[in-house]
């Protein structure tokens, strides 16, 4: 049940960040779901370290979408670089 509540929050995360994010992005359904499973990864490692915030809490929900965006951005500046 870990791993299907991981990709579904994956998504959710993904979407929202795309949401957010100014411009297009042709990404798939996988590559959004990665997208946000990346972005809420860095976030936790990054969020706890610093003593942020603790597993669980909403403050982890908001730095995983501003962290996924900071992804949608490097990205698209991978992908316009080509």
């Amino acid at each position: 049940m870990g791993i299907l509540w991981t990709i579904v929050l994956g998504f959710v995360i993904g979407v929202v960040a795309k949401l957010l994010h100014p411009g297009k992005e042709n990404m798939g359904f996988i590559a959004t779901i990665l997208l946000g499973i990346g972005g809420s990864f860095l976030a936790g490692i990054i969020g706890q370290a610093m003593g942020w915030y603790q597993a669980g809490q909403g403050a982890g929900f908001i730095a995983s979408v501003i962290v996924s965006i900071l992804l949608l951005v490097v990205y698209g500046r991978i992908r316009g670089g080509r």
